[in-house]
């Protein structure tokens, strides 16, 4: 398949980035909505089960905190068992239009319920209706039983403000790692490392690409 692009756009040094990974990637999280990204809070999330078996797909960043980051979703879903069973997991985010990703490993753990209940009061009515809609990743016969659901679901709460789902809330990956790649001609990518060190410092070094 000869399919290639040459990265030009921009270069990456150690003195031009922070000294804290999420302080860098508020940077260039905000580089990427001045740049209008389509979706700059689209990242890839990857778990594993107790099999080891890896799975991954795409969620949506909802928090940026000091020590990670934080998106919500069906606890009974198959990421969320995943998580059960292995907290550890990994985030990706890919932004083409300026030729940069940035990727962060890390354990996961559920977001307290109040936090949980306050983001879900902000959802639009139709999203939190969603949340108990969906048996999410369970087999079901056709989107027949969405479709009911939903209506059972809407007569319940017919006048009344929509209660977060005890199966459904928030996560926080606390990251230990995180990588900073940007595009470079003939493949010479530049990539930025941050590493916690066990006595609580981020280390900054760069790898080869």
């Amino acid at each position: 398949m000869k399919i290639r692009k040459e990265y030009m756009m921009a270069a990456l040094d150690e003195v031009h980035t922070q000294s804290h990974p999420m302080e860098q990637f508020r940077t260039w999280f905000g580089e990427a909505l001045k740049a209008a990204v389509p979706e700059p809070n689209a990242m890839m999330l990857a778990t594993v089960n107790e099999l080891g078996q890896p799975s991954a797909r795409i969620v949506l960043v909802r928090e940026i905190e000091d020590i990670g980051l934080g998106f919500y979703t069906n606890y009974t879903s198959h990421k969320g068992q995943d998580l059960e069973t292995n907290p550890k997991a990994a985030l990706t985010f890919f932004w083409p239009d300026l030729e940069r990703q940035v990727r962060f490993e890390g354990v996961i753990s559920k977001q307290p319920k109040e936090v949980s209940e306050r983001y879900f009061a902000q959802r639009p009515r139709g999203s939190q209706i969603g949340a108990w809609t969906s048996p999410q990743s369970q087999k079901i016969e056709s989107r027949h039983v969405l479709i009911e659901n939903e209506q059972n679901f809407e007569n319940e709460f017919e006048g009344k403000d929509v209660p977060c789902p005890p199966h459904w809330g928030g996560y926080l990956m606390r990251i230990h790692f995180a990588e900073f790649w940007q595009g470079r001609e003939n493949r010479l990518h530049d990539r930025i490392c941050y590493e916690l060190s066990s006595e609580g410092f981020w280390n900054k070094f760069r790898k080869a690409p």
